[in-house]
């Protein structure tokens, strides 16, 4: 089992969410707000000018549970969706011990 943690710009959520519903690899997934903290390009098009005062943007954090040989067949299909994941997202896989419900 593997957690895909994907960092998104907040205007790109309802399309990743529509995107993430429709493979069926992913049996469900979970979005957090986050601030991206860090050098800002002053070409990156989803800054506001607000957002370029105050050092940070919003993002979205989404966290999915995969199968081992999942992984690979979903990143796939994000990176080739043309929905602009590749300019303003980044993503890390770690792997999980244990899961369950409590």
């Amino acid at each position: 089992m593997k957690q895909l943690v994907l960092i998104i710009h907040d205007n790109l959520k309802q399309d990743v969410a529509d995107l993430l519903r429709n493979i069926k690899q992913v049996k469900g997934f979970t979005f957090s707000s986050v601030e991206g903290h860090g050098p800002q390009s002053e070409y990156d098009m989803a800054l506001a000018a607000r957002d370029k005062v105050v050092g940070f943007t919003p993002h979205s954090r989404i966290d999915m549970l995969l199968e081992d040989q999942d992984v690979d067949p979903v990143l796939a299909k994000l990176s080739k969706s043309g929905i602009g994941l590749k300019k303003n997202g980044i993503y890390w896989v770690t792997p999980v011990e244990v899961c369950g419900r409590i």
